[in-house]
């Protein structure tokens, strides 16, 4: 007699979204039953049915995650997927605090949705993780994005908030990087401590060692009094790292020692003083150039980098411009900047610049064009008109480009003696450029082939068969 199929229950309120779900759910030999609303999903959860659950976060009449808690208690051992698109950091954060099994920011690929069905329907009969008291979180938070590199950033985040676990955060500058190191601990356990933030690149660096880790009474080098470091201050709770990478390697000795030992010595001192805190470190370097270079030592480097964050730059993250406007648009209200209004052309002039600053660069920008711009409304022209000093240096970029590969071709020309170069170089010139241009580009889209087609002027098509015959590796 052949089993009955899992039961997977759906609750959503936009009835051709929970169709669709249905329909892909039903054709992996799934049963499917669906509620659109928070008390019909109750009311399923009270009969006992169901193996798995799958609920949108905004229901009509009430909030999914509020009502977890409750489905827990009634079946701890019923997997539940979160689906929603509101796809904030806070909103991420308050379903792992509840013990969702999954959580999947709209818009998803259908099969990302019946991949971790089929994960879910694998713990049927095991107890769910139970949920943690969760922070007292609002709505908005310290981080915008919708995008899918944002999305990611929001999971993984999600994920360690509530730990003691390193955090090593690396990205462009302007990207946000203390932005996600407060999240994490304003969100964390550690939340009622201290969170302080040291530059290291901003202290000369004969004054790190006494900045981080204090300066003793009796170590001889002046009568004052005791110095406290970066370290002591924030006991219970979180030491932000900024700029690691400018860490003097002394310095790396002692803080490889504290995360290694969870103890420090003061500069002076006979004694090692404990340590209870948190540290999340950021750098914009590439710690493995530093670290060939034996500029930076590499057991330090895998003790920060238990949780890698790499935040996205502003250029692969366009999508978030618009939200992000608006975003330090209210900010800059709220301080007293007057209000405007960017027309739909002057986003996307926003969107068509490199923003070699990031998202501080378009924060200052929009603060800039609240004070100085005249009008009410803020079109294209006036945006465009705060670029042309950088686009004078895009254009030089441009001509470089263009020399070097000229001195290049000389140069070979010129190895050659005055004998003739075998037939074919045009081809392999080109070859030569394509491969690097189209390997940049997948690595700014994060393998995103859709995405790297559109932002080289190719057809979906022709950019595969390019990266077939150039043999790079296109996943993401």
């Amino acid at each position: 007699m052949n089993a009955k199929p899992p039961l997977i229950l759906v609750a959503e309120d936009d009835k051709s979204v929970r169709l669709v779900v249905q329909q892909a759910l039903a054709r992996q030999g799934y049963a499917v039953q669906s509620s659109g609303t928070a008390a019909g999903l109750w009311k399923l959860i009270e009969s006992g049915k169901g193996d798995v659950l799958i609920t949108d976060v905004a229901l009509p009449d009430g909030d999914a995650l509020d009502l977890l808690p409750r489905i827990q208690e009634r079946r701890p051992d019923l997997p539940v997927i979160v689906m929603s698109a509101r796809s904030t950091l806070l909103t991420a954060v308050k379903a792992q605090q509840v013990g969702v099994f999954e959580y999947l920011p709209k818009p998803f690929e259908l099969r990302s949705l019946i991949e971790v069905t089929q994960r879910a329907v694998e713990t049927i009969g095991t107890p769910s993780r139970s949920s943690t008291k969760t922070a007292s979180i609002e709505e908005g938070g310290p981080l915008i994005g919708r995008s899918r590199p944002m999305q990611d950033i929001f999971k993984a985040m999600a994920r360690v908030v509530s730990t003691d676990l390193t955090v090593l955060v690396t990205g462009e500058s302007g990207t946000g990087k203390e932005l996600v190191a407060r999240a994490l601990h304003d969100l964390g356990s550690r939340r009622a401590g201290p969170f302080v933030a040291i530059n290291l690149a901003a202290i000369p660096r004969d004054l790190v060692e006494a900045e981080l880790f204090g300066r003793a009474k009796d170590d001889g080098s002046s009568p004052a009094k005791h110095h406290q470091g970066r370290f002591e201050q924030a006991e219970g709770g979180t030491l932000f790292l900024d700029e690691v990478g400018d860490m003097p390697p002394e310095a790396q000795t002692r803080l490889l020692r504290v995360l290694q030992d969870g103890e420090y010595l003061p500069v002076g001192a006979q004694r090692p003083v404990k340590t209870n805190i948190r540290v999340i470190a950021a750098t914009n370097q590439n710690l493995h150039h530093l670290m060939h270079q034996g500029l930076f030592r590499e057991d330090l480097f895998y003790r920060l980098n238990v949780v890698p964050l790499r935040l996205p730059s502003l250029r692969e993250r366009v999508e978030d411009i618009g939200p992000l406007v608006a975003h330090f648009q209210i900010l800059a209200v709220k301080e007293g900047l007057p209000s405007k209004t960017f027309t739909p052309e002057a986003l996307r002039a926003l969107k068509s610049w490199h923003w070699p600053g990031n998202v501080r660069e378009l924060e200052n920008l929009v603060r800039r064009m609240l004070v100085l711009h005249a009008d009410n409304s803020i079109d294209a022209a006036a945006v465009e008109h705060e670029f042309p000093a950088t686009q004078a240096d895009l254009n030089e970029d441009a001509e470089s480009l263009s020399e070097s590969v000229d001195a290049h071709i000389r140069r070979y020309f010129e190895a050659l003696k005055g004998g003739m170069p075998a037939p074919g170089l045009y081809g392999r010139i080109l070859r030569e450029v394509e491969h690097p241009l189209i390997l940049a580009t997948l690595e700014v889209t994060r393998g995103n082939q859709v995405r790297a087609a559109d932002i080289l002027g190719l057809n979906r098509n022709t950019l595969r068969k390019k990266i077939k015959d150039l043999n790079i590796k296109a996943g993401r």
